[in-house]
């Protein structure tokens, strides 16, 4: 009997089976339907020797000190970041838009002030700010909107901007400033020896054991536990009851070429022509040397795995009804993207996983402590 059943071994499994394993000494078996752990982040060294991101790009980016404490336990890290450039119009230049993204793209020499005066004479006025497409109009104007994110988004979600949330493009800021950097958060580098290696020492508790190429819905009923943690689609927990939450996938094709470099960042959105949205080249993040390089073009798809939930309102009320149904399964958390149909970030993960630990701890009696000191070995970090 275990006392705890996780299902998934992304950030939001791994971190609440760290939590439980270490500070209540509890019993953990870990579930996943991959062959290895990690989730989306995993990364791993190809042919080449070279670190790739198996699942596209991930860039750790925080404001939160609390996460980065607790992930430096298991992980250095290497300063890094982040910058991205869109093919827009035969040129490349910085996204989110700047002030060297408009200089460059119309030929103009402005100021940040003056950049200000150029947003504002082509912002539309939007009285109700509701959808993806009101938001970058209502900053940019159409023009840019049409040149930055009309396509991009299209290809990102399958449909278009005006039917989707304001969340989308909301988490994408607009500078009148040179600023490239894609995040502007106090704390961004990436882990020193990979993701799966800051995983791997996560793990390593020996009240943890880990179960891969493993489907929840084969075993939930084969081996015994108290408590159950689930980090899977909500809507497959319960069976599609209420219907289908719709959920954006990615395929990935990945590529190695014999020559040191392709690109000038390690990623190049393109959101006019091309099939894909962008290519990730990994030496960039990893800081590796090599005269050979590793690509990854994406392709998104409503085929695969579950990767973003698609943010529309009437998918958000299918998900409150599941939430609800949720709250009458006793014994039972539901953490992590997909099991709250949320877009978070890595670190968002990791401070919900934070946050559903310290209710655990409030809600759940702990073993007795006679049991404790027969049973769990110290942690060893």
């Amino acid at each position: 009997m275990f006392d705890w059943l996780i299902v998934g071994a992304g950030f939001a499994g791994s971190v609440l089976a760290e939590r439980i394993a270490s500070q209540r000494h509890e019993s953990v078996l870990l579930v996943d339907r991959r062959g290895h752990i990690g989730g989306n982040a995993y990364d791993c060294y190809n042919e080449a020797g070279i670190l790739i991101h198996r699942y596209g790009p991930h860039i750790f980016h925080t404001n939160s000190q609390a996460i980065v404490e607790y992930l430096s336990q298991f992980t250095e890290w290497r300063p890094y970041e982040h910058r991205v450039l869109a093919a827009v119009d035969g040129k490349l230049v910085p996204i989110p838009i700047n002030l060297d993204t408009i200089n460059r793209l119309y030929g103009l020499n402005l100021t940040s002030t003056q950049l200000e005066d150029f947003f504002a004479s082509r912002r539309e006025t939007v009285e109700d700010v509701r959808t993806a497409e009101d938001v970058v109009v209502s900053t940019v104007g159409r023009e840019l909107y049409e040149k930055f994110f009309r396509g991009y988004t299209r290809k990102q979600w399958g449909v278009d901007p005006s039917q989707l949330s304001k969340s989308v493009t909301a988490r994408v800021p607009t500078r009148t400033n040179r600023d490239d950097r894609y995040f502007n958060d106090s704390f961004q580098k990436m882990p020193a020896g990979g993701y799966t290696r800051m995983f791997e020492r996560m793990l390593d508790h020996p009240n943890i054991k880990i179960l891969l190429q493993t489907d929840f819905r084969e075993i939930r009923e084969k081996i015994p536990f108290r408590r159950l943690v689930y980090t899977g689609p909500i809507d497959e927990y319960f069976g599609w009851q209420l219907g289908h939450l719709p959920y954006r996938s990615l395929r990935f094709e990945h590529v190695t070429l014999d020559r040191e470099q392709f690109q000038p960042v390690a990623v190049v959105n393109y959101p006019q022509t091309e099939d894909y949205t962008r290519i990730t080249e990994y030496k960039h993040l990893t800081g590796q040397q090599s005269s050979r390089t590793s690509l990854t073009y994406e392709y998104p798809s409503d085929i695969g795995d579950p990767y973003y939930p698609v943010p529309r309102a009437e998918n958000e009320a299918l998900y409150k009804l599941y939430e609800a149904r949720s709250a009458t399964c006793p014994d039972v958390w539901f953490v992590g993207r997909l099991a709250t149909y949320r877009y978070y970030n890595m670190d968002q993960v990791v401070g919900q996983a934070l946050a559903a630990f310290s209710r655990i701890q409030k809600s759940v009696p702990g073993p007795p402590m006679a049991e404790l000191a027969v049973s769990s070995p110290a942690y060893r970090t």
